[in-house]
């Protein structure tokens, strides 16, 4: 394959989980590899002024209402996290840690984790919960612990961060086919036409 989708995204995002859900089939209708790029939004929104949608009450409640309209085209579960925001610091790095040294566990991995915020609702915020799904899932929380303090794993998200807001993203989740930027999960047919 010749072709690259580049994936930006973060855990925390409800927006990205429904992007996640639909980039795997979409690329392997167009023949496109699909390159996961773990980052941290917080760090992202940090650095260039902006903020998650829900600060803004109205906008907040109409994005919820919007992404269970696509999950329902998508025929996909969304349920949304009584806890949400959650801090993903440390999700993104078990992510990036499992990407770099256990990349064939990688989906499987990120597969938990989504389902068990946008799915199930858990609290991903809370360390006893995250080491709960992580043994329901076959994943030693030991390890993973492990590899989110890894100065190596600390400086690839970091890095990640950093080259996502040099290229222009803003947000989750964040896709490039190129150095074509794609905004959101509703801008897929737009991804699909740039693949094709």
């Amino acid at each position: 394959m010749s072709k690259t989708l580049e994936f930006f995204f973060d855990l925390g995002s409800p927006a990205t989980y429904l992007a996640y859900t639909q980039l795997p089939a979409l690329c392997a209708a167009t023949g496109t590899q699909l390159v996961y790029k773990p980052m941290l939004l917080g760090g992202v929104f940090k650095a260039t002024g902006n903020a998650s949608p829900i600060t803004v009450p109205a906008k907040g409640r109409y994005m919820f209402d919007d992404l269970a309209r696509y999950a329902r085209r998508y025929n996909v579960p969304l349920r949304f996290n009584p806890h949400f925001p959650i801090n993903t610091l440390m999700l993104m790095r078990a992510i990036t840690g499992i990407q770099l040294h256990h990349p064939e566990r990688f989906q499987a991995f990120v597969d938990c984790l989504f389902h068990a915020l946008w799915v199930d609702g858990r609290h991903m915020g809370d360390p006893a919960v995250v080491a709960a799904v992580l043994i329901e899932h076959g994943f030693d929380p030991d390890e993973v612990l492990a590899l989110t303090n890894d100065e190596s794993v600390k400086a690839a998200l970091k890095n990640n961060t950093e080259q996502a807001v040099q290229r222009g993203v803003f947000g989750a989740p964040s896709m490039f086919v190129g150095k074509q930027l794609f905004f959101g999960q509703d801008r897929l047919d737009f991804v699909r036409e740039a693949l094709s």
